[in-house]
């Protein structure tokens, strides 16, 4: 049995929906396990050379807590793991293996038949094996999705002109790190200040992308992150000046910006990837050979 699962990348926060809002890219990693080969490790792609092959991985991690979790073991599996989503950059790779993983894994255990695995259940395990709902929301549901903190997941179709850029420095921040520069406490000031941003984020999102540049705004985690990679705030700060919608990845270093005819998002210069992946309306998705 061969099991092929693609995984979308995924922008998290979106400015002040600071560990809640996420948005599915259509950039894909994919990740194929077959029951019938050699069993061992194997990468292509972002982070060949650096990602573990001892089954210390992520997606293997993830299929090794889901049979433990259904009292099976592993089996005797290889995997391939086929990346385009830049490792370390806010963009959501390592819930995309862990989703990629909780998927492959119940169709492991399934014997090749259809599991009984209802989206909300992939996000929950993912979140809770990985850490970020934010992330793995959108990974399996495609789209803008909202992921509450006491678990409850809401998908919304995204405003079908929406043009995002991601801007994808050469230099990584890990999201331990991104985190460990935020300050404990925020004022009721500027928590009320997200809180009606983010309700406009979601109009902008999903009715109209014209309000993009005042809703993006945030008070919460992008200064301080921002203040890690003085690099990118200089972009950041000049694409804000320009007019052009933008915010922070997921706990960065990579830039989302939204883009129109009037305003296209200039290249950033040497030490920058632009892409222009487009969103993705669906999650993952998932084939079976016999």
């Amino acid at each position: 049995m061969r099991i092929t699962v693609r995984v979308p990348a995924t922008s998290a926060n979106l400015g002040p929906g600071f560990d809640s809002f996420g948005l599915a890219l259509d950039l894909c990693n994919e990740v194929v396990i077959d029951a019938d080969a050699e069993p061992g490790v194997t990468w292509e792609g972002e982070g060949a050379r650096e990602l573990p092959v001892d089954g210390t991985d992520m997606v293997s991690t993830t299929i090794a807590r889901v049979c433990a979790a259904n009292g099976s073991p592993v089996p005797a599996i290889a995997v391939h793991g086929i990346n385009r989503i830049p490792l370390e950059r806010g963009l959501g790779s390592s819930s995309a293996a862990a989703v990629a993983g909780v998927v492959a894994a119940h169709h492991l255990l399934a014997a090749g038949a259809s599991p009984s695995l209802q989206p909300e259940r992939i996000v929950a395990l993912a979140a809770d094996i990985e850490g970020h709902p934010d992330n793995a929301a959108p990974a399996t549901l495609g789209g803008f999705t909202i992921a509450a903190s006491d678990g409850f997941v809401r998908r919304l179709d995204p405003h079908p002109s929406l043009r995002p850029i991601v801007l994808v420095p050469a230099m990584r921040l890990p999201t331990k790190e991104a985190r460990a520069a935020l300050p404990p406490k925020v004022s009721r000031e500027d928590a009320v200040f997200n809180a009606a941003h983010a309700a406009l984020a979601v109009e902008a999102l999903t009715q109209d992308p014209s309000l993009l540049g005042v809703a993006l705004q945030d008070r919460l985690h992008q200064d301080a992150r921002l203040a890690l990679v003085p690099a990118v705030r200089d972009v950041f700060i000049k694409l804000r000046a320009g007019d052009i919608p933008v915010c922070v990845s997921g706990a960065g270093p990579s830039l989302l910006a939204f883009e129109t005819d009037a305003r296209p998002v200039p290249a950033p210069g040497d030490g920058w990837t632009v892409l222009r992946p487009g969103v993705r309306t669906s999650g993952y998705e998932v084939s079976i050979e016999a």
